[in-house]
This record gives C-alpha cells, sequence and structure tokens, in this order.
C-alpha cells in the first residue's frame, strides 16, 4: 500500500512500544499510591494530510517537556502488537476481565462491528488499554471515538483541501498529482466507511475534537507545538 513509503518503521515503533511498557513496569513497582491519570492523545486526519510528521514532532516536544517516554500507536502497531504474543499479554494486563471502559466503547459499535468480532475486539482492546494506561499517541483508528470515556483524552483532527492533500500525496509518493487525487478520494472513502460502518460516527464532525487544524496553513510544526501547549503548559 503506498502507505508504507511514508509510514515510520514499524520495528523502531514496536521497540519504542516495549521501551514505554519496560518504564511503566517500573514506575508501577515503585509506587504505592494511585498514579495521577496522565494524558491521551488522539489525532485524526483526512488522507493526504501531514499526520505522521505531527505525530513524530509531537511526541519528541511531549517527551521533552514531561521528561517521560511516549508512544506512537497506528494500526500498523495495534496488528503488529496482536502478533507478538508477550507484548500483548503486557499491555492487556492493564484490562480485567470485565473493563467497564472497554465494555463502554463496544456497546458504541453498530451491529456490523459484531459480525467482525474476532478482528476488531483485539484492536479495540489493546487501544482501550493503551488509552488508559496515558502517554500515549493514537493516530486514526477512530481514535477520538474509542478514547472519548477517558477523562484525560484530547482529540485533534487535520484536515485540507483536495489540491493541497493531491500535491502533498504526489510529493511524498513521487506519483504524477492525477494518480494521488485519486488516491485520496479511494483512500478517505475507506477511512469514511470504517467510521461509519464500525463506529456508529461521522468522523468529520467536529463535535467530536478540541481543535480542528487547517493543514493549508498549518504546518506539522506549528500544530504539533499548539496541541503541546494545550496538553502541557510549556
Amino acid at each position: 500500500m503506498p502507505d508504507n513509503l511514508f509510514i515510520p518503521s514499524v520495528d523502531l515503533r514496536i521497540g519504542s512500544l516495549e521501551e514505554y511498557n519496560r518504564r511503566q513496569k517500573e514506575k508501577a513497582a515503585s509506587r504505592h499510591a494511585k498514579p495521577k491519570p496522565r494524558p491521551c492523545i488522539t489525532i485524526s486526519r483526512e488522507y493526504g494530510c501531514t499526520g505522521y510528521p505531527t505525530a513524530e514532532l509531537l511526541r519528541d516536544i511531549l517527551m521533552q517537556r514531561t521528561g517521560e517516554e511516549w508512544v506512537l500507536i497506528d494500526r500498523a502497531i495495534v496488528e503488529e502488537v496482536a502478533k507478538r504474543h508477550n507484548l500483548s499479554r503486557e499491555i492487556l494486563q492493564t484490562l480485567g476481565e470485565d473493563n467497564r471502559l472497554l465494555s463502554e466503547v463496544l456497546a458504541t459499535f453498530s451491529s456490523r462491528w459484531k459480525s467482525n468480532y474476532d478482528y476488531f475486539l483485539p484492536l479495540s482492546q489493546h487501544v482501550v488499554a493503551l488509552a488508559e494506561q496515558g502517554n500515549v499517541l493514537i493516530l486514526d483508528l477512530g481514535g477520538a471515538i474509542v478514547a472519548r470515556h477517558l477523562e484525560h483524552s484530547y482529540h485533534f483532527r487535520i484536515f485540507g483541501s483536495e489540491q493541497f492533500k493531491t500535491a502533498t500525496l504526489a510529493r511524498r509518493l513521487n506519483i504524477e498529482e492525477e494518480e494521488a487525487e485519486k488516491l485520496m478520494h479511494r483512500q478517505q472513502k475507506v477511512r469514511d466507511r470504517f467510521t461509519k460502518d464500525f463506529l456508529n460516527q461521522d468522523g468529520h464532525d467536529p463535535a467530536l475534537y478540541d481543535m480542528l487544524f487547517n493543514n493549508d496553513r498549518c504546518p506539522s510544526d506549528r500544530i504539533a507545538h499548539t496541541i503541546a501547549d494545550f496538553v502541557i503548559k510549556p
């Protein structure tokens, strides 16, 4: 899939996730009082907007400001985690057998989701577990919908004009603009269908988000710094 040409390495990000889990274990072992909830940030974007560069830069800024590990989660990471039994088990240890938050999330999903139970339940379990741990950036995955029950979650969306998204895809994938435009429309339809059919929501609904960014006017660095300022004071 063309996304693979500019998505950061899954292996590198899995390594970051493993380090994140190691540090959470160390902190849990050294604490007696209940830890203060940490932020969960979700970023949604229209296809062709600069989601990955924004999320990667935001992670770096948050790590500098907090002095703590932050992890970036997307579909590729969740699917890889599901394949790695040990890492999957460590993440899901934060979920009890009767997890109220997961139950609330699943209750909002459509009947079509239930027909794909074996696939979407593990995916949702991992997303919810990581969101509950905090210090997590969730890119797409319906994060604003799945994590909206969390008190300390913050949700952002990046949108852009067709011209901007087409030009961005053409440049990053090194393809003709006509091909990029077709790809943009095709992939956006796939995303919209997923959000509507499985999550019973319209991902374009501004009410789902704390802040919206016009990618035509706001480059990745500006978006990342604005989100960081909104979530954690400089």
